[in-house]
């Protein structure tokens, strides 16, 4: 797919629903009682990917554009699927299912596609297996195909050494099966959807500063979830209108928990003119309207606990980073390596090649801004991400950018293209 440089980017844009809220409406909702109903529901790849499985193991769903209905069988009402569980693209689907098989009472097997059977499970295996799971990684490397067969669990006090979402409701999951409380302790706070969600449902949960801990024996009982705009998407709409003349663009109903909205943080920080309007609250997750208008930016410097916050919006953060006067930072960034790409090679090699000045460090990337960038073929590695950053990066670019694999957005945002392209003048 090729790209060239944008005149101006003016309209509304109304994104698609949040993956990873709609990965755990879907999970809740088949452990819980009753039937929850899911409006805004994202149908992306990863997220269909979620609803295959769990309809594998025996949940009824029913999933229309208009809204998505589970019907719940409780904690136990899972029945063992007749072939593997197939994950695909996603490491949200892989993670968090399984916490919720270590504890059945029967054995199951996950596998995806070659980029998920690359991405690091022994995260997830190791606080498991202390809480009693018998797991495999059946080509013995830590990485999918899994194999997990159902065991009595017990609860576990576990410091993580990752500020990981997946990592962490994975456990919180695993512990509504144990037979005593379980907690987990971060170095710093992740994404909080799985918290908000299980205390949503009845789950006995409480959070105090970077340790949630989980109570089980609850019973889990459907709810109605509205399901806010993803703001990992809405970044790539921030982007457009921050670095494209004359731009003016209003997001609408983009989630803005604190845990996630670092990228909005991050934009201010380099001078973004970004307004928040019609705030609001669904399902204990706060939203908003975001108005975005081209700005001079500078540089800055992203780390620490901000990265949990934004880790997904990094790449588009490196982008904005070219269009920025000074120099920008970004470290203690080591889970861009394993993402569904290494993103910190990919990004440092595509920027460069459009004439980026960008060096990559190992825990992040360093970011000379104001080099005016050119067209270049770039290699998506079959990232949403990368994709799409560079699908923005390219309209503020002289020249013809093509982007390979660029259908990979699929993955979280099937319409990316056509909305991005009804805002372009």
């Amino acid at each position: 797919m090729k790209f060239t440089r944008a005149n101006t980017c003016k309209g509304t844009v109304r994104i698609p629903g949040d993956k990873s809220i709609s990965h755990r409406s879907v999970m809740l909702g088949a452990i819980s009682e009753g039937t929850t109903k899911v409006t805004n529901f994202l149908q992306g790849a990863d997220c269909l990917s979620t609803i295959d499985c769990f309809l594998r193991l025996g949940i009824q769903i029913e999933n229309h554009a208009e809204e998505t209905l589970i019907h719940g069988r409780g904690l136990y009402g899972l029945t063992a699927p007749e072939s593997r569980l197939d994950v695909g693209n996603s490491g949200t689907t892989a993670r968090l299912l399984s916490g919720i098989l270590a504890g059945q009472n029967f054995s199951s097997e996950l596998t995806g596609d070659s980029s998920i059977q690359s991405r690091p499970m022994k995260r997830i295996i190791d606080p498991l297996s202390l809480m009693g799971a018998q797991m495999e990684s059946l080509r013995g490397n830590g990485c999918v195909p899994l194999h997990i067969k159902g065991s009595p669990l017990h609860g576990i006090r576990y410091h993580s050494k990752v500020a990981s979402a997946q990592v962490k409701s994975c456990i919180l999951l695993a512990g509504l099966y144990a037979d005593s409380p379980t907690s987990v302790t971060e170095p710093y706070l992740s994404r909080n959807h799985s918290e908000i969600m299980l205390k949503h449902f009845g789950a006995d949960l409480t959070s105090e500063d970077t340790t949630a801990t989980i109570l089980p024996g609850a019973k889990l009982t459907a709810r109605e979830i509205k399901v806010p705009g993803d703001i990992s998407s809405a970044a790539y709409f921030i982007a457009a209108g921050l670095i494209i003349p004359g731009a003016e663009v209003l997001i609408q109903n983009v989630g803005i928990n604190p845990t996630r909205n670092g990228i909005l943080k991050v934009c201010r920080d380099m001078g973004a003119d970004i307004t928040l309007l019609n705030r609001s609250c669904e399902s204990g997750e706060p939203a908003a309207d975001l108005l975005v208008r081209h700005s001079t930016l500078r540089g800055t410097t992203v780390g620490g606990g901000m990265i949990p916050t934004l880790i997904d919006e990094l790449p588009v953060v490196a982008a904005l980073a070219c269009f920025a006067e000074g120099t920008t930072i970004i470290k203690d960034a080591q889970e861009l390596k394993v993402k569904e790409s290494n993103r910190i090679q990919v990004m440092v090699k595509n920027l460069s090649a459009m004439g980026a000045h960008i060096t990559a460090t190992d825990d992040g990337m360093i970011i000379e801004g104001g080099y005016p960038l050119h067209g270049a073929v770039i290699d998506s590695r079959l990232d949403h991400r990368i994709a799409m950053t560079f699908a923005v990066a390219a309209l503020a670019s002289d020249g013809e950018t093509e982007i390979l694999g660029a259908d990979c957005v699929r993955i979280s945002y099937p319409k990316f293209y056509a909305d991005l392209k009804n805002l372009i003048k």
